[in-house]
């Protein structure tokens, strides 16, 4: 079995990945992947990889992207036609503790709403010593976007703490826990009752830019956005100007249609928004590659592999 390896980042620490999937499949041939290699292999493991390392490979059995999200290399195929050999099934990384990273993230911004500590750290600014009074829990409904693996990590850790969750996602679903589940056609409906808004929707060319001003206008007054998908999925004008008006009270993102955040961006300095550098959940290499070589086993004895991409829906 002959495996090869890219990533462009130097930064990157490929010979540990190498390593540990030689380790983990010991009859694996592992091999870093560079221009002019077209030599037999069976499975691919890549981020941005060239055209030419992949577009002639026909007869490879899989190819691993090195990530939760497609969108990136699915781009590149859309711009190159036949860099992804037609038939060869991509499969993407689903969980490898990204989950659990993304369950704090979501709860830590949550109860920062949830308990006001954006106003009280508004009082700190000016001095005020003033008290206000919690939400009321039953009214501070929750919103979730997407109800992948990550999306209902999030629905269930949120659960623990009582809070009303509601999911939207395109194709139906069934997820315990969730106080109502809304499909494609009830979008205004699954908004109506959002007190916070939580984006982990697949970067597709239907989610992009959904986070806009006529969505966050049909949120209840005075909410709150997280987002923790794609920066491409929110219009940054458009969140700017629901804070001004009041449909949207502060936002907590991750993530930003240009990374890193410009110097000059106005979201380093409002009082409404706090941002964190893409760092909501990472993918922890251990687990990653325990995922990559059962999927791979997975495929050698004939069974579906998990976290197959639909090329047709881009996740």
């Amino acid at each position: 079995m002959n495996i090869i390896f890219y990533h462009p980042s130097f930064n990157f620490n490929a010979d540990k990945w190498i390593q540990g999937i030689q380790t983990r499949l010991p009859e694996a041939k592992v091999r870093h992947w560079v221009h002019g290699d077209d030599a037999p292999a069976d499975y691919a493991l890549v981020w941005l990889p060239p055209y030419e390392m992949l577009a002639n490979r026909q007869n490879i059995k899989g190819i691993f992207a090195l990530g939760a999200g497609v969108d990136a290399v699915l781009k590149q195929e859309s711009e190159n036609p036949g860099m992804l050999p037609a038939g060869v099934p991509l499969i993407r990384l689903e969980d490898t503790g990204m989950a659990r990273q993304m369950q704090e993230y979501a709860v830590n911004a949550v109860l920062y709403y949830f308990r006001r500590m954006d106003e009280y750290k508004q009082f700190q600014e000016q001095r005020i010593w003033k008290p206000v009074a919690p939400y009321n829990r039953e009214k501070f409904v929750i919103g979730v976007l997407g109800a992948g693996v990550l999306g209902r990590g999030v629905i269930e850790k949120l659960r623990e703490f009582d809070f009303k969750v509601r999911c939207w996602s395109r194709t139906p679903k069934q997820i315990d826990n969730v106080e109502s589940f809304y499909g494609e056609g009830q979008l205004s409906d699954f908004l109506s009752e959002c007190k916070v808004l939580i984006n982990l929707l697949p970067n597709t060319p239907e989610t992009q830019g959904i986070l806009n001003f006529s969505l966050f206008s049909q949120l209840k007054s005075g909410s709150y956005v997280i987002n923790m998908a794609r920066g491409a999925q929110l219009v940054e004008r458009d969140l700017l100007t629901a804070i001004d008006e009041g449909c949207v009270a502060g936002a907590t993102l991750d993530v930003f249609v240009k990374e890193p955040l410009s110097n000059l961006h106005p979201f380093w300095t409002h009082p409404r928004i706090n941002i964190t550098p893409h760092i909501a959940a990472i993918t922890i290499p251990e687990e990653a590659m325990d995922v990559i070589c059962e999927n791979i086993r997975r495929i050698e004895n004939g069974e579906s592999p998990t976290g197959l991409v639909d090329m047709a829906r881009g996740y």
